[in-house]
């Protein structure tokens, strides 16, 4: 299904009927990862899960979105439920959107759960290494930032920033590289505790992108939080242990198996 939100194409997908779930992916990914999901929640609930702009099928954003900004997007994309509560799930990057949106003031509807899967939003602590790398590349961006040296060698700073930065970032368009670094420097940490309703966090033991310690430190910081921890799973836990995880989901969800 398609809809045009602010001149933004989206790609999105709906599914059952009920009380409201939105579903929000991660950075890179797309709701095709969310079959299986959809397929669950859509039993009890009505399932709506969009590809964000600048993913999947989605049209880009007209400039490098913060994270607010997706969050803005939301909250129109809803707009069209005529709803006035919502449940949330986020994997990843989905999860620093929902975030965001707990903190707002005067949202048009009542969330009324929140569940994060593998959720990004801690900023990691840096360790020398990975200090020193990070004044070197910012040393090196300045020297080929310079009108000279982007004469000479216009290529160059591309290069650098291909060579330095994530998998994500070498994946990504021009404009997408942008949103990235927007979003994934700043720490959503401090606002945790603005998320006020049951939460739901699920992890991955061996995840690496968004470590397990992430999800302590959330499960912590939001006053109703409980974290399931699951085995043999990483950055993806709910495609890496589908099973488990959809356990799990039905037994917060009041879903009957």
């Amino acid at each position: 299904m398609n809809r045009t939100i602010n001149n933004i194409k989206i790609n999105y997908e709906e599914k059952g009927e009920g009380e409201l779930i939105v579903l929000l992916h991660g950075w890179g990914s797309n709701i095709k990862l969310f079959a299986n999901l959809i397929d669950l929640l859509s039993k009890k609930y009505k399932v709506v899960a969009m590809d964000m702009p600048g993913f999947g099928e989605s049209q880009e954003p007209p400039s490098a979105w913060c994270v607010d900004d997706y969050a803005d997007f939301v909250i129109e994309f809803l707009k069209a439920y005529n709803t006035d509560k919502v449940m949330l799930l986020g994997h990843s990057f989905g999860g620093r959107v929902i975030i965001k949106l707990n903190s707002r003031e005067n949202l048009p509807f009542e969330i009324s759960k929140v569940i994060l899967v593998d959720s990004a939003g801690i900023l990691p602590p840096k360790s020398n290494k990975k200090s020193f790398r990070t004044r070197w590349y910012k040393f090196c961006r300045t020297i080929l930032s310079t009108g000279i040296m982007q004469k000479i060698a216009p290529e160059a700073l591309e290069k650098l920033r291909v060579k330095y930065g994530s998998a994500d970032y070498v994946a990504a368009s021009p404009l997408m590289r942008q949103v990235l670094v927007k979003t994934v420097n700043e720490d959503l940490e401090p606002l945790l505790p603005n998320i006020k309703c049951s939460t739901l966090l699920v992890w991955g033991v061996n995840d690496t992108a968004t470590p397990l310690s992430d999800g302590e430190k959330m499960e912590k910081l939001i006053p109703d939080a409980g974290l399931v921890k699951l085995e043999n799973a990483g950055h993806y836990s709910f495609l890496e242990q589908q099973y488990t995880f959809n356990r799990v989901m039905c037994s917060f969800m009041k879903i009957e198996e």
